[in-house]
């Protein structure tokens, strides 16, 4: 019981492991190994000995340390850069709301009330702002798929891009720590890749 489970949604979990010994033969870079759970349906779990579940996966992957510290920088980077984005969009949309509130004190209040909610709201991405999300993902699936070398570049962002879709992301390349992963469209577009 105090093992017990309950996962009421959808989600990936992600740990990274830096195996002192066993590490893969004929290899001179330093790789470590991508550790992922994740689950299609609610899963309860109250006996860890007789549990079987369909809609629950898990597996591995060996990756090279210089690639996840080369796309955690990207990723960084097109976080700062969706943060200005939003920035500038809550300053202009600020100012449009300043000569609002002359007339309608109301549209403040609405406006102010949903201020949480703008991490998860969808981001309109300037040309720049895109091309470094496609490349970002790019990566990221060619890293993920297993055949870099089949991997083509993509060519349309296979998500809405938000500020938590880019922050899991990255902390997902953060090999100090791990991750949980429910974002509903970045979930679908993860495990896809590691099938």
């Amino acid at each position: 019981e105090s093992r017990a489970a309950n996962v009421s949604k959808r989600e990936i979990n992600i740990q990274w492991y830096i195996p002192s010994l066993a590490k893969p033969s004929n290899d001179t870079e330093t790789k470590v190994l991508l550790l992922y759970a994740y689950n299609t349906k609610p899963v309860k779990i109250s006996n860890i000995k007789i549990f079987s579940s369909m809609s629950t996966f898990s597996g591995y992957l060996w990756i090279p340390l210089a690639r996840i510290i080369f796309i955690q920088e990207k990723l960084s980077n097109l976080k700062l850069q969706v943060e200005m984005l939003m920035q500038n969009s809550k300053s202009f949309s600020s100012a449009s709301e300043h000569a609002s509130f002359v007339e309608q004190s109301e549209t403040l209040k609405i406006i102010s009330s949903t201020k949480p909610k703008m991490n998860v709201a969808k981001v309109h991405l300037d040309e720049k702002t895109e091309e470094m999300a496609k490349s970002c993902l790019s990566e990221v699936k060619a890293l993920l798929s297993g055949v870099p070398a089949l991997s083509l570049p993509l060519t349309e962002i296979p998500f809405d891009i938000t500020l938590q879709s880019i922050a899991s992301l990255e902390d997902m390349f953060d090999p100090a720590n791990g991750c949980t992963i429910t974002e509903e469209c970045l979930f679908n577009w993860i495990i896809s890749l590691f099938h």
